[in-house]
Order: C-alpha cells, then structure tokens, then sequence
C-alpha cells in the first residue's frame, strides 16, 4: 500500500469515532443541553424526536417523556390513552418539583357551549413517579343540571361560580375554589346530590381566590414532585418502544 493510502487509512480510523459522537448528537446529543421554550430539559426528563422517535442521550425513563410542542411548551403525556397531558412551567431540579397545568380541563374550560365533560380527576391521569403535592389547594367543577336542588342552593350561598362550560340547556358546569388538599382522596364533605364532580389542584397562593377566576387558577398550573426513578433495564423500559399516547 502506498504512503498516501497508509495516511488515508489512519486518518479514518483516528476520525471515525468523532464522526460518530457528531452524529449521534445531531440525532439528539446530550439531554442536560437540552430546551423546550425557557425550560430546561434534563435528566430525568428527555426529549424525543419527532421524525427520528429516539431519545437525546442515554436510554429514557419512560414516564419522563416530554413533548415539546410548536418548539415552546414541554409537555409531559397522561396516563390515559388519547387524554391532553400536563404543559411543564417550570422545573426544580434540586427539590424534584415542578409547576404543570391540565392541558386536557384547560381545554374544556376554554370552550363555550361544549357538551364535552372534564371527566378525569386530575390525579388519576398522573403516570406513577408523578405526586400532587399537599401544598397545593383544589378547585372543583361540578356538572350539574338547572334542577338540582344542591347547585342552586350553593350558587345562592356564592359557594359555587359558573363557567363558560354547558351543553345548551341540558347541564352546566360550576367551580367551588379553596378546598384543602387531601392526600387520601377523600372530599366526601364537597359532594352535591345530583351533580358529578372532578378535583383539580390549583396553587395554594389561590387561598381566598374567587372560584370564579377559574381560568388563571388553571393557568397558574400547580405543584408536582417526583420520585427518582429506578435505574435503567430493558426489561422495564425498552429502548424502542411504540408510541400510542396522545398529548
């Protein structure tokens, strides 16, 4: 082989590997450079590419997926299957914290005259790692109909405000603000005969807030902490998974 070829063939060899570390951060590089809007995204959360469907960095925690949509809002996917997720504020990764919103209530309360319900307690949405933490207050909606004797009565005692959500004449939805917090899930003590119910924590700054200011409770987002997850292991969380949920 002559000297040029030699030189050809150490120049490979000695440039492959930085070819490979270049290519493999275009495809997603390191998750604690990474950034969706003004939130830094870093371990354990990671981002996913949209066209390629890898992760940036090492293997993900799956649970820790975040989207990031019009490349301004993270946001982290529900536990129910074609359910809204929760848009990231902001996060603290010193105290494993961060501020969220109920895309999927957000969008109900938004609308006007929809006969779409906020079904979901906003707990029940959470994947595992995820915690409401005690310090946030709750705001709950009650889906109720002109007749019930309970709405009415509460809405003349101020206790309840409407909102913008109803379905013609059929039912309307009202907001009570102010509960505490119960980690057992019990508010037995805010029921209404006749009404269905959904809990959705809102910050605890809400403390005196009108339920009727609703919408920037949602906006304001509320507490969450997580738990460090486990380490890694293909068996839990494969490399190459299909994804079936929808933000």
């Amino acid at each position: 082989m002559s000297p040029s070829c030699w030189f050809l063939a150490f120049l490979l060899v000695w440039c492959l590997p930085l070819m490979l570390v270049m290519a493999e951060e275009q495809q997603g590089g390191d998750c604690s450079a990474m950034k969706c809007g003004n939130v830094n995204i870093s371990d354990p959360f990671w981002l996913t590419d949209k066209v390629t469907g890898k992760s940036c960095g090492r293997p993900p925690y799956q649970d820790f997926d975040v989207a990031c949509i019009n490349h301004t809002s993270p946001t982290l996917r529900s536990s129910i299957p074609f359910n809204m997720g929760y848009k990231i504020l902001n996060i603290s990764y010193e105290q494993r914290s961060f501020y969220a919103v109920d895309l999927g209530k957000l969008n109900v309360l938004q609308a006007r005259n929809s006969c779409h319900e906020p079904f979901y307690n906003t707990s029940t949405k959470l994947n595992r790692p995820f915690k409401i933490s005690p310090v946030n207050l709750n705001l709950i909606l009650y889906n109720c109909t002109e007749k019930d004797e309970a709405a009415a009565a509460a809405r003349r005692n101020r206790e309840l405000a409407p909102t913008n959500v109803s379905c013609g004449n059929l039912w309307a939805v009202f907001a009570r603000a102010g509960v505490p917090h119960d980690g057992t899930g019990n508010y037995n003590n805010y029921t209404l005969d006749g009404c269905r119910a959904v809990v959705v924590p809102v910050p605890a700054s809400s403390a005196g807030a009108n339920a009727s200011d609703y919408k920037q409770l949602f906006n304001d987002g509320f507490l969450l902490t997580w738990d460090v997850p486990l380490p890694h292991h293909p068996s839990i969380f494969p490399r190459k998974f299909t994804r079936q949920i929808i933000f």
